[in-house]
């Protein structure tokens, strides 16, 4: 039979005002709660986490919204965060909406049901209006790798306008002026990183070339056709930029269907240091986003806002990106 909180107070000696009290969170002496802990782990006691939520009004649960759960770096991300919602003693509920907004919507409203203590998104797109629906019920939201359109919820993300940039100088840097692009434009992100890639030519004087600029979906498909459009290019680029990891796999198989290597035969630039730079040769150069960062930092801003109770004027934590070291990038004139 279950232990009850009355076999903890018989163990303890303590009323069972002061066990309920710490049991729901509250504080109590540093004496008496070593003696609750010391009962519960002798007498195997279970939170009846339902029944304390119905006191605190909390049910230590974070819900994510994820576009999508194929997402490589939806899946790490999703790893860190709850590692870090772990550590702090929350519980995880995952919602996929498989690219699509109105599944989106489904799920915010589903979460808001399941009385999250918090949201925590990936979102499809910069339109937020779904994520109003939780802060008319006020649990608070920070986003990740994105902005709100309005700046109205946290956000926790890179700068990707200048971590494109960054990439680009370095394939200047190295001597290239052809330089291609193989990018989203179906998203916040994949937007600002090819603003990112014409602020490096301009600031460069190199001429922006639309026919080296391959935009579409975010997907490991578009990649590879991407990839082919450039390489079948009469005077096709020494260089080429793929802004996101599911592009950059899809851009290297199509290199490999040809008989050109790299980066003998044309360079590449890659972003998210994920499985892929591991594992294929030559090493790519990759942009490095501190995905374990942006993961922690997002569960810290998240249960600051859970336990302060106050939705403040909105916050937005930018993080730095790296260019790794690799084996991708030629240096012109040299073999």
């Amino acid at each position: 039979m279950a232990a009850t909180i009355r076999d903890i107070k018989e163990q303890t000696g303590l009323s069972l005002a002061t066990i309920s009290k710490y049991l729901n969170g509250g504080n109590v002496l540093p004496e008496n709660r070593i003696k609750i802990e010391a009962a519960i782990k002798e007498l195997h006691y279970e939170v009846n986490e339902i029944a304390r939520g119905l006191v605190t009004n909390r049910t230590r649960t974070v819900g994510v919204l994820a576009y999508s759960v194929e997402s490589i770096f939806n899946g790490t991300l999703l790893r860190h965060i709850g590692n870090s919602l772990r550590k702090a003693g929350y519980g995880l509920m995952i919602c996929d909406s498989c690219d699509d907004p109105k599944i989106e919507a489904e799920n915010v409203n589903f979460l808001i049901g399941k009385k999250v203590d918090g949201i925590i998104a990936l979102p499809v797109s910069t339109k937020t209006d779904c994520l109003k629906a939780a802060r008319k019920a006020k649990i608070p939201v920070v986003l990740i790798d994105r902005p709100s359109e309005d700046a109205s919820f946290d956000c926790v993300r890179i700068d990707n306008r200048r971590a494109a940039a960054q990439a680009v100088r370095f394939l200047l840097q190295n001597g290239h002026r052809r330089i291609g692009i193989v990018c989203s434009h179906t998203e916040y992100t994949g937007e600002e990183r090819y603003k990112g890639y014409e602020d490096a030519l301009r600031e460069a004087g190199v001429e922006i070339r639309e026919a080296l600029c391959a935009a579409g979906t975010h997907s490991i498909e578009f990649g590879f056709e991407g990839m082919s459009r450039l390489l079948s290019l009469g005077e096709r680029p020494t260089a080429v930029f793929m802004t996101n990891y599911e592009l950059a796999l899809g851009a290297v198989m199509a290199l490999n269907r040809t008989k050109l290597h790299c980066p003998d035969d044309i360079s590449l630039m890659g972003f998210d240091d994920l499985i892929m730079s591991h594992v294929i040769h030559p090493r790519l150069h990759m942009v490095i986003q501190p995905m374990k960062e942006m993961g922690e930092k997002a569960v810290e801003l998240l249960l600051e806002r859970i336990e302060s109770g106050q939705q403040e004027m909105a916050m937005e934590i930018v993080l730095g990106t790296r260019v790794s070291d690799g084996d991708s990038v030629a240096k012109l004139g040299q073999k």
